[in-house]
């Protein structure tokens, strides 16, 4: 049995999700060949590195990101800190051949990720980005339906984001709306690279936003101007087919009565999909012999595991643990993992042309 070190940099929320992913991979993979070991985390401050390891058995801790890629004993670096710090952090990973698994969006610019593209050229590591919603039970079957041809030649689409975490004016901002990364960035991303999965290359973009206050409180009572959008809409041309599928792609923060919303609907000349987060173990699908839509259980059903069973309803986290679960069998085979960071640059480029149409409102070739 194989047991793969692993080191996170940032141990806020989504440092746990992945970290939860990481230690339970022996339960819901039994037969997997491996194990991971949360060997070390790196924090932004001493107190939350000595609580990590005071709570999670944690061997090595530490508040210096170079400290801990350096390490010899760590074979894989887990990026989970802000994307603002990304790039510095994978540039580290790249110069000492380690092993990444990244959270999104890789970085925070397009400067970043040509530059990353570069390095990546020299890097023969596996890597991979945690677009986990890929690895939903659900985005699995409707990705299946499109490949073996149920749908037939895609037609049109809708995508859309929610949530509703913006609505309070006076609710402090957070690092995101300070440093700059929007809805476009947190959860557009998501949703992009899900079409992308889905359909394909991008043709052309164009986009529209919104800031719902233009102000807004700090965490110490100052009043700042607010710079990243609140919403977005984006019209989309795809490369496929002989025309190309064209819809629509929506993020939202102030959408409300939702909570974390993933939506979508895909139409083609034979058949149909359609699917909501909020009915997490549904898909509905349609066909051209069908009068409206029929739903259909995908619930837990993974092949590789059958724990707990493909009949057990799924969740939220569970995506997380396949993602990972794919990220470690990659390493072990010694394979490109899938999705990996090209497919976080493409997205990075994707998005810059949104801004772009933004800016000129105009459509914009990707």
């Amino acid at each position: 049995m194989k047991i793969y070190n692993v080191g996170i940099v940032g141990f806020g929320f989504i440092g746990k999700v992945h970290s939860y992913a990481y230690e339970n991979i022996k339960y819901y993979y039994p037969d997997a060949p491996f194990r991971a070991k949360l060997f070390g985390v790196c924090t932004s401050k001493e107190e939350t590195a000595k609580k990590a390891k005071e709570k999670y058995g944690i061997e090595f801790t530490t508040t210096d990101y170079k400290e801990l890629i350096e390490n010899p004993d760590i074979e894989i670096v887990d990026i989970s800190s802000p994307n603002i710090y990304h790039y510095q952090q994978l540039v580290c990973v790249i110069r000492n051949k380690k092993n990444v698994y990244c959270e999104k969006p890789i970085v925070s610019t397009i400067e970043e990720a040509i530059q990353l593209e570069n390095q990546l050229t020299k890097f023969d590591k596996v890597h991979q980005i945690t677009f986990h919603n890929r690895f939903i039970p659900a985005t699995i079957k409707t990705k299946q339906l499109i490949d073996n041809g149920f749908l037939g030649q895609p037609t049109i689409f809708r995508i859309s984001y929610y949530h509703s975490g913006n609505l309070e004016r006076e609710k402090p901002i957070g690092w995101k709306q300070e440093k700059g990364a929007g809805v476009l960035l947190d959860l557009g991303s998501h949703i992009i690279d899900l079409v992308y999965w889905f359909l394909g290359e991008f043709d052309e973009v164009i986009g529209s936003d919104m800031i719902l206050y233009p102000e807004r409180p700090t965490k110490d009572g100052k009043t700042v101007k607010v710079e990243v959008e609140d919403h977005i809409v984006i019209n989309a041309k795809m490369k496929n087919g002989s025309v190309g599928t064209v819809g629509t792609i929506e993020a939202s923060k102030i959408a409300t009565g939702t909570m974390d919303q993933l939506k979508y609907e895909i139409y083609g000349t034979k058949g149909a999909v359609r699917f909501n987060s909020e009915d997490y173990n549904f898909l509905e699908i349609s066909s051209l012999n069908e009068s409206g839509f029929r739903k259909i259980f995908t619930g837990g059903n993974y092949d590789e595991s059958n724990f707990p069973g493909s009949k057990f309803t799924s969740g939220w986290i569970r995506a997380h643990i396949h993602s990972v679960y794919n990220f470690l069998d990659s390493i072990h085979q010694n394979k490109e993992a899938t999705p990996s960071l090209y497919d976080g640059i493409y997205n990075m480029k994707v998005i810059e042309k949104i801004k772009k149409s933004i800016r000129t409102k105009k459509w914009e070739k990707i």
